[in-house]
């Protein structure tokens, strides 16, 4: 699914269910940073209208998710905790090219953002099948088919806009390079922990 060459081992949901304040709340600031990442990038590219129209829809749904998310800790009375440092997103970030034109860099940024995208929804559909909670089961089963069409949107705009990249190369040393760096999470009760 997604092109993931490393699925989560499905015990990651057991250190998940120890904590589940934790992986809300680190949840709830995952949707916030995709609402803030789409947002940036509608502030960087806004002469792209069709981009800035998919975008916008993203950045609502993103947010609308952090709601949901954040109205979730509240129910079960729990605590909304501090932003969380994302380790696997920031090793992503590493990878991104830095040079190239300006359409690289957009398609360079798509790409790292489609990345993110998939491990989030592969992450999702591991807990939607394994966790004992039924309303989480279900909760993050929705919010899986949400995280693939992000996935794919992002995708779609980078090979619209590559001037001199070739996107399914550049896609697969993307896969590759987070096959390395996933080996080294699934160990903490955090989306991408």
């Amino acid at each position: 699914m997604l092109g993931l060459k490393l699925a989560t081992d499905p015990r990651w949901v057991n250190i998940v269910e120890s904590n589940i304040e934790e992986i809300l709340t680190d949840h709830a600031w995952c949707e916030q940073k995709a609402a803030s990442n789409a947002i940036s990038l509608i502030t960087q590219n806004s002469e792209k209208q069709e981009l800035v129209d998919e975008l916008i829809l993203i950045a609502q749904e993103e947010m609308e998710h952090f709601k949901m998310v954040y109205d979730l800790i509240k129910e079960r009375g729990l605590t909304f905790g501090r932003e969380r440092k994302d380790s696997y997103v920031n090793e992503l970030f590493k990878f991104m090219k830095k040079d190239g034109s300006r359409n690289d860099a957009l398609c360079e940024r798509l790409l790292f953002s489609a990345m993110i995208e998939a491990r989030s929804c592969e992450r999702f559909k591991v807990l939607s099948e394994n966790i004992k909670d039924p309303e989480l089961s279900k909760f993050y089963r929705d919010l899986m088919i949400s995280e693939a069409g992000h996935y794919t949107t992002f995708l779609k705009f980078a090979k619209k806009y590559a001037d001199n990249v070739d996107v399914d190369k550049r896609w697969a040393a993307w896969i590759e390079y987070e096959t390395t760096i996933i080996t080294h999470y699934g160990k903490s009760e955090t989306v991408h922990g």
